[in-house]
């Protein structure tokens, strides 16, 4: 098991002098002259800036109400607790609310899987120290090394558990990974978006040979077989049935079937599932890239099946199939009131709130709280977030919404750095960087290992930046609701309160912060038997239920039923009762495909934390912007190493520098996600931007982000 063990930064952190004093940081308050999109401004007073913040708000709220007031999905400033987005939600919810949103942008389709399958939306898996109980691991679409790799990450408590047992260690994914290259014993490439159909195949495997575990199926699940389909659900609709072909579809999903679909060579399937069934107990885990697909929710149910079909779950050394769990301490967190606003988005479709309110329903998109929106969104925040244009899909779709004015009358950028969604402000604050500013952070989001920083402002704030809270309190008493807001504390204050209720849960914390504040940094362990998601499920399944409907495990969700026969989709999504495997638009076989013949991927990049850091020159010089392509597909298009080439799609183009690897599958390319949308005058992205290349359009369930889902070609210039 790990120790308390020292927490050292990764590249990204070791790299923050370039960022901090950035030329492209913002110092002062502007308004914009241009434009949007042109990134035009002028520089202002702060008074003048919060003024015609509060003015705009005010005619807003008392024109549209409320629920066309909306904080857009970001995470460019995790970790503060005073310094963070709830500044923000706190301040409108005083003010009467505003549009909520549910979802994230980087597991919407993981959360609903796992809700219809396990009953919760929260992470349920075992913790990756765990395998060192473990016979076989299998890593579908998961990559701590490079998106986990800090000192703080889990790709420590995997080094650790690797050295304590050389558990063997297959990854599934469509990219030769660090995780792959570093810690696996095999790679198997696997086409973009077919997770599911190679899962079925490993399933047609296991229940031919009989190597389910029947006992936990029929004691645990609903919907395997015909005997625990809920009772006037019609014949053959149970999971057996649609694995063997006597269901609906009357098709065997054998492996040479998924073989087709894959990409995998059939021998190789009836190989997994014969390892898989052997290993007794496996490790099946998923990252969060299978899921980030137009049939994201479909891959994530299938993977699951894996552990339940061969009873690995609340074990130790087995998981649920969800990704590696973490360790952590509930730590209090800025208080925000209660919302008034009961109308709730998917946070993906913000845009379409904004183009077609009224369009936005309850059964056409996910709409929570009312049956459609009323008014459109008129007021937008944007607080460290690069959402607006960067990291949302289609640039030139977004573009063409946010440059229309009469549209969205106001977004107002809260920034450290002029990112490329800043460019489409009206108004622009400089915030100040965490290196800026006293705060408590709170670590326990990706390692076993709890942590509190009682962190001390470095350095003085450059120019006039100012602390969120500040901005907001100031904005508060504009608005009539300053002591409301602050509760008549300062914000030195709220730290120190904040810390003493974290002594509530932590009493040996000294009694004062300035003596924390000399130590710093606060560790704890997790418990030396770590918690089992499902072990006291699995102990007495009648006793302790799990939160679905049934209780039991939903291989057949009857929920999921009912919403597809009345949930209203577009030609081709599938909202399925059973974890099946649907070939989606962006894949092959789609029309599209044959103009633009190769899939692409946006995998997550050492250079960045998402786009954070994107402008930052030396992560740039050790991990350069590069399209990662298969030397079969270079060779038919006459590209070479090093070449710049463009890559294109009926959304948009971009140009970027080719690295042919095969690391990378035929058939797909990979464009790390997350660098900086720079278009020149015609609209073309000069820097190998991804969201020019991808789709609006969401998943069916849970209406999330399918950024991997895209076909494109590429030429060289």
């Amino acid at each position: 098991m790990p120790g308390i063990h020292e927490i050292r930064a990764c590249l990204r952190g070791r790299g923050m002098r370039p960022w901090i004093y950035s030329k492209d940081r913002l110092l002062y308050p502007m308004k914009r002259v241009g434009k949007r999109g042109e990134g035009k401004f002028k520089r202002i007073s702060w008074q003048e800036a919060l003024d015609t913040i509060a003015d705009k708000l005010k005619y807003v709220i008392d024109t549209f109400g409320n629920e066309s007031i909306f904080r857009i999905y970001g995470t460019g400033k995790l970790g503060g607790v005073v310094s963070s987005t709830e500044q923000i939600d706190r301040l409108m919810n005083l003010l009467g609310g505003k549009l909520n949103y549910y979802n994230s942008y980087s597991t919407a389709q993981l959360d609903h899987a796992r809700f219809y399958t396990y009953g919760t939306s929260q992470k349920c898996g075992n913790p990756i120290s765990d395998i060192i109980n473990s016979q076989l691991v299998v890593l579908f679409g998961n990559n701590p090394a490079e998106t986990r790799m800090s000192g703080g990450g889990s790709i420590r408590d995997l080094v650790v558990a690797k050295q304590q047992k050389d558990v063997r260690i297959i990854v599934i994914d469509p990219r030769h990974t660090d995780t792959a290259a570093g810690f696996a014993d095999e790679w198997i490439p696997i086409r973009p978006g077919t997770d599911a159909a190679l899962v079925s195949a490993i399933a047609h495997v296991l229940i031919i040979d009989d190597q389910v575990d029947q006992a936990f199926l029929d004691r645990y699940c609903i919907g395997y077989d015909q005997k625990t389909l809920p009772e006037h659900i019609p014949p053959d609709n149970s999971y057996k049935d649609y694995i063997l072909g006597t269901g609906k579809d009357r098709l065997p999903k054998t492996p040479l079937w998924a073989s087709s679909i894959t990409g995998i060579p059939e021998n190789r399937i009836v190989k997994l599932a014969q390892e898989i069934a052997a290993a007794k107990p496996a490790y099946i885990a998923q990252g969060w890239g299978p899921q980030r697909h137009a049939n994201g929710e479909q891959a994530v149910r299938a993977i699951c099946m894996l552990p339940i079909l061969t009873g690995n779950i609340g074990i130790a050394g087995g998981n649920s199939g969800d990704r590696e769990g973490v360790f952590g301490i509930d730590f209090p967190k800025m208080p925000v009131d209660t919302n008034p606003v009961s109308l709730s988005i998917p946070c993906f479709l913000w845009t379409k709130a904004i183009e077609d309110p009224t369009g936005v329903t309850g059964t056409t998109d996910g709409l929570r709280g009312g049956k459609s929106l009323k008014h459109p969104i008129k007021f937008l925040w944007n607080y460290a977030s690069n959402t607006l244009i960067n990291q949302h899909s289609n640039i030139g779709k977004t573009h063409e919404i946010l440059s229309d004015d009469r549209r969205c009358e106001m977004i107002v950028a809260i920034d450290t750095v002029k990112t490329a969604s800043v460019r489409y402000a009206d108004i622009v604050l400089p915030d100040t960087s965490s290196f800026e500013e006293s705060d408590l952070m709170y670590q326990g989001y990706a390692v076993e290992m709890g942590a509190l920083l009682v962190k001390q402002k470095a350095i003085n704030p450059p120019g006039e930046c100012r602390p969120i809270f500040d901005i907001c309190a100031d904005i508060a008493e504009r608005m009539g609701i300053g002591e409301q807001f602050t509760e008549k504390r300062t914000r030195e204050e709220w730290i120190e309160y904040l810390y003493q209720q974290c002594r509530t849960i932590k009493p040996k914390l000294p009694d004062h912060i300035n003596q924390a504040r000399e130590t710093g940094l606060f560790k704890w362990n997790r418990p030396v038997v770590a918690d089992i998601p499902f072990k006291q499920f699995r102990q007495d399944p009648e006793g302790s239920s799990i939160p679905t409907p049934s209780g039991k495990i939903e291989i057949f969700s009857e929920t999921l039923w009912n919403l597809s026969q009345t949930w209203k989709l577009p030609p081709g999504d599938v909202i399925s009762a059973l974890p099946e495997f649907h070939s989606t638009w962006g894949m092959p076989g789609d029309p599209d495909a044959t103009e633009y013949p190769l899939q692409v991927i946006g995998h997550y990049y050492k250079q960045r934390t998402h786009s954070s850091y994107g402008n930052n020159p030396w992560l740039a010089d050790v991990a350069p912007q590069n399209l990662w392509m298969n030397p079969l597909d270079a060779k038919k298009r006459k590209i070479k190493s090093g070449d710049r080439v463009l890559v294109f799609n009926q959304f948009g183009q971009t140009e970027v520098l080719v690295k042919i690897t095969p690391r990378i599958m035929p058939g797909v390319l990979s464009l790390p996600q997350g660098a900086w949308f720079k278009p020149d005058e015609k609209g073309t992205d000069r820097n190998g931007c991804i969201n020019v290349l991808t789709n609006q359009r969401p998943s069916p369930l849970a209406k999330g982000n399918p950024q991997h889902t895209n076909l494109a070609e590429v030429k060289r210039i």
